[in-house]
């Protein structure tokens, strides 16, 4: 007996779910961060960019319009920065105190905002939501110009790697959308981040109250022939660095379903891997090549940054969650020492022979801190003497490990340069680092054994004592 469903029954197919879903999953995404003085607008150009995205539902527009009447700062109208400031602090005291993060889509492309502090003891929040961005927004009151925090953003954006910035001159409406006051703060902001290793910083006036270059082109700019906020979002290469990498992977775990089959799955932190390419193992340095790259459909001809897959190798080499995979002609460096630079998070101070744990990719290890070397002044970038850290300190130490793990410094990659340090006891996240260059090489790791013409052979000795 064969059943059919009922006229009125929902069709995927005919409704274009399928379509839909397709589409969306393949669309790249963006992740940037809002980040300025206090009350240059940060909060309230997220929620202009919801609003005119449509990515804001009737009942919300209902809260809103009632919140606003209670905790807002626009008078009669709507105040959008409530859209993202939702702690009841935040509310009662008109500021930003936690990191917001925020989805919204367009037909081109997908977005994770973050909405970061302004006030310089939220420093560390700041950092959190720098740490995974691909582009910075720093926004600037048109009134009141570059202050210290505008000065100190740019430079924790340029420590923490982010290498496009939009410099959003907000509130032009409030000084007459003057070109001369906007070429002034370029200037301005240009001279003091000359030396800064930006790759682009692209200006922009807008009004983030009113949309005025936030969404749509505004009216009142005939001089600014740049597009508006969300054009460039849309159209900024993401990921280009990371791409451009050596090939890196962390090994997640050991795939091994049956007895025909062993892979290595993880996440491609950086490059691109096809079979046949060369890989090193760190920490072990063994060296192999790569067979087969699977992904979740079946066998892929390529993979590249940001892509979950299963590596299988062409030899019985020993690696474990822990491990990374690494090209071959670019080896990753193994050490139980490293220097590193440090955003001290937590609210107990930090001094020499400090225990933590150490989070670096995918290991965890016991972690000591030998020495603080320096405390870095977060507007100047400069260094200066320090015995001990307290909570939003900068600093240089020197991490002494339980065992060598594989890195990259954090300038030359992101993802394989970067590690947490956890407390011990509250297993809360104390601080974030980046890993600045190996205090000393350790000679734990195993000689490599494929045979590649000596080449490779005598450089991976030559890193690894070998």
């Amino acid at each position: 007996m064969t059943v059919h469903p009922p006229k009125d029954a929902f069709d995927t197919a005919e409704f274009g779910y399928e379509s839909f879903l397709a589409a969306h999953q393949s669309k790249e995404v963006l992740r940037f961060i809002a980040c300025g003085s206090v009350d240059d607008g940060k909060s309230t150009l997220i929620g202009r960019l919801l609003h005119d995205t449509k990515q804001i539902f009737d009942d919300q527009i209902t809260a809103l319009q009632r919140d606003s009447k209670k905790h807002g700062t626009q008078g009669q109208e709507v105040d959008l920065a409530l859209l993202v400031d939702g702690l009841q602090a935040e509310r009662e005291q008109g500021i930003t105190i936690d990191v917001a993060y925020r989805f919204f889509s367009t037909d081109r492309r997908s977005f994770i905002v973050a909405d970061t502090p302004g006030h310089e003891q939220y420093t560390r929040n700041m950092a959190t939501g720098a740490s995974t961005a691909d582009v910075a927004i720093i926004l600037v009151d048109a009134r009141q110009g570059l202050t210290r925090q505008t000065r100190r953003h740019a430079l924790l954006v340029s420590m923490l790697g982010i290498r496009r910035i939009v410099l959003a001159i907000n509130k032009m409406d409030l000084v007459g959308w003057s070109q001369a006051r906007f070429d002034e703060l370029v200037a301005g902001f240009t001279a003091f981040t000359k030396d800064f290793a930006f790759t682009e910083v692209r200006a922009i006036p807008l009004s983030a109250k009113n949309g005025d270059n936030v969404v749509l082109p505004a009216v009142s700019t005939p001089w600014y022939q740049g597009g508006p906020l969300l054009a460039y979002l849309e159209t900024v290469p993401v990921h280009e660095e990371a791409l451009a990498a050596p090939f890196r992977m962390a090994v997640q775990w050991v795939n091994r379903p049956n007895s025909e089959f062993r892979g290595f799955s993880g996440l491609i932190a950086a490059g691109t891997v096809r079979p046949g390419d060369a890989v090193a193992i760190a920490p072990s340095a063994r060296t192999s090549t790569v067979a087969r790259v699977v992904g979740p459909d079946g066998d892929l001809a390529s993979a590249q940054e940001g892509q979950s897959v299963t590596l299988v190798l062409a030899d019985e080499v020993d690696a474990s969650r822990g491990s990374v995979i690494a090209a071959a002609s670019h080896p990753m460096q193994v050490s139980d020492t490293l220097d590193v630079r440090l955003f001290w998070a937590a609210e107990t101070e930090l001094a020499p022979g400090a225990t933590l744990l150490a989070k670096v990719g995918t290991v965890t290890a016991n972690a000591v801190v030998e020495r603080i070397r320096n405390r870095v002044d977060p507007e100047t970038g400069q260094p200066g003497p320090a015995d001990k850290l307290v909570a939003n300190d900068i600093a240089d130490v020197t991490l002494k490990l339980d065992r060598a793990v594989p890195f990259d410094a954090y300038a030359e990659t992101r993802d394989t340069g970067g590690l947490i340090l956890i407390d011990r006891e509250s297993t809360d996240t104390a601080a974030l680092g980046l890993v600045q260059a190996p205090a000393r090489v350790a000679v734990t790791a195993e000689r490599p054994t494929t045979n590649d013409g000596g080449g490779l052979l005598s450089r991976l000795r030559g890193l690894f004592g070998g």
